[in-house]
């Protein structure tokens, strides 16, 4: 899978650094994986949430943080719209970031 934008998460361990692990790690796993249906993805991950227009929540460390993805599974390819805390994420629209 590749998955754009690693950048992304950097910028977040840095202001987060009780993060950084647990995000290589997931970051790690998702590069690795080659689901092809969101069915093999929540076998992996049964805590993530599934929304509209392609897009995945992840609990991150304990459900302390969060992480939204869009996923094209056909082309392999996912696009970080949200990290952030879990009251950050409280306030926004996941639906539509």
């Amino acid at each position: 899978m590749r998955i754009i934008s690693r950048k992304t998460l950097r910028s977040f361990w840095e202001n987060h650094a009780d993060a950084e692990q647990a995000l290589k790690t997931w970051f790690q796993e998702v590069e690795n994986a080659n689901w092809e249906n969101y069915n093999e993805l929540k076998n992996e991950y049964p805590n993530a949430s599934i929304l509209v227009d392609n897009r995945v929540v992840f609990n991150i460390k304990g459900n302390k943080y969060r992480v939204i993805v869009k996923f094209n599974l056909h082309y392999q390819m996912a696009w970080i719209r949200f990290v952030g805390t879990h009251a950050e994420y409280d306030k926004i629209d996941a639906k539509n970031i």
